[in-house]
């Protein structure tokens, strides 16, 4: 069962016209719809299905700059930054808690890997500590895992995936925005070379610019207008577990696990150790691009070929105007969580923590998340369409980043000083793949 976002008043009536529409209304579409309706900027936000109803109320809820690579880590401090404003700015509690994450190294290769990453972002001065098995036993008692080491930043955290979509959404109506769920976007309608409007199942609405914030949907949406994104699929399952009494309010990610607590005071559990990769069409078609870091990640997926492969086949590539779209035959992605990996984790966790033991498993989902190449998202224009800005491709880092990436994509519609260098997710560094 995927966790249920709170219900958000959204309009019925498709407008004319607008300055900005947002294609797609998962938490990177709200946040950008947000910063845009503060600065009194017209915006539309349109949804297929319901807002936040794919990976964005489905992901793990970790706010974290520890393992991001170098040049994505001043996104994930700007987010620091709001989400620690975000309860005052939309004015109901996120769930955000600035509480420290925690990953926990069994082998010297696992330690050797976590000082490689704080050696290469000394430069940034994080609060980062590298951490001895005393160290960690001290900062998350009755263990029993024979750990090498572990990597600590207090100033990480949490947030409640469900609670922030909704209250971020509210606040983006009530600054002006106007959300619609269950309208798909078919495509764009272009006048003089760019962007003028865009053609939903409901009828076309007049922008002056559009902004792609459609998740795993937005390979295929732009693979309709002849523009690549190379983005592939991996499956991740979580569980949550009753309100019970855990071993520390740290967020700790084994090699095999990882949990966090969540604010009803259960928590969120996963096989941090474990992707289902669910093979498509496009493994064939891109697939070469993820060479690289696949042998950086052996191990991680688990590969399969089964039903997802005949469904996305199924699923047209090319369809016009007057046309059913992929976004109406399929209103939400809802994968089964894999109950062999939710089984692992826990054997995993309760061996390293037997407090465990006494979990009570009360709901489990899965969610499906879009990956790059380089596991950084796409936040820029896309060149071949003037007009069209994109922000998707977040591999898993877009709730946490969320805050910082709408805001960026604002800033670029509005073409003021973006809140960081855009440059590390420019669409065309993808041509070096």
């Amino acid at each position: 069962m995927s966790p249920t976002i709170m219900p958000v008043q959204t309009s019925m009536t498709l407008p004319a016209s607008t300055s900005v529409v947002i294609i797609g209304g998962g938490i990177i579409g709200l946040t950008a719809a947000l910063a845009l309706a503060e600065r009194n900027i017209p915006v539309v936000v349109l949804e297929k299905g319901k807002i936040a109803g794919e990976q964005s109320s489905r992901n793990l809820g970790w706010i974290r700059k520890t393992s991001r690579h170098l040049e994505d880590v001043p996104l994930a401090l700007a987010a620091d930054r709001l989400w620690a404003g975000m309860a005052e700015r939309v004015g109901k509690d996120v769930g955000y808690r600035q509480v420290g994450i925690m990953f926990l190294a069994r082998t010297e290769e696992q330690m050797a890997a976590h000082e490689a990453w704080k050696a290469s972002v000394e430069s940034l001065s994080l609060d980062s500590q590298l951490l001895s098995a005393a160290e960690i036993d001290s900062r998350v008692p009755g263990g029993k895992g024979k750990w090498t080491g572990g990597i600590h930043t207090p100033s990480d955290g949490r947030a409640e995936p469900t609670l922030a979509s909704s209250a971020i959404a509210e606040a983006a109506i009530a600054k002006g925005a106007i959300i619609i769920e269950h309208c798909a976007v078919r495509t764009l309608s272009m006048s003089a070379g760019r962007v003028s409007g865009v053609v939903t199942e409901k009828g076309e609405i007049t922008c002056e610019q559009a902004l792609l914030t459609g998740g795993m949907w937005s390979r295929r949406f732009l693979g309709n207008l002849g523009v690549s994104l190379p983005t592939l699929p991996v499956v991740c399952s979580v569980f949550k577990t009753a309100p019970m009494e855990g071993p520390t309010d740290i967020a700790v990610g084994g090699p095999d696990f990882s949990f966090r607590k969540h604010k009803d005071g259960g928590f969120i559990i996963t096989q941090r150790g474990a992707l289902d990769a669910p093979l498509t069409l496009d493994h064939l078609l891109i697939g070469s691009r993820y060479l690289k870091s696949l042998g950086a990640q052996r191990g991680l997926l688990r590969i399969s070929l089964g039903k997802h492969f005949i469904k996305d086949l199924a699923l047209p590539r090319r369809w016009g105007k007057k046309s059913v779209s992929p976004f109406e035959r399929v209103r939400e992605i809802d994968p089964k969580a894999n109950q062999a990996l939710n089984d692992e984790a826990l054997k995993n966790l309760t061996a390293a923590w037997p407090a465990f033991q006494q979990a009570i498993i009360e709901d489990a989902w899965a969610g499906m998340i879009d990956i790059t190449p380089d596991s950084n998202p796409v936040i820029g224009p896309v060149k071949k369409i003037p007009g069209l800005m994109v922000a998707t491709g977040f591999s898993g880092h877009g709730f946490g980043t969320s805050p910082a990436a709408g805001q960026l994509a604002a800033d670029l519609i509005c073409a003021v000083e973006p809140i960081i260098d855009p440059s590390p997710y420019r669409f065309d560094r993808f041509d070096r793949f």
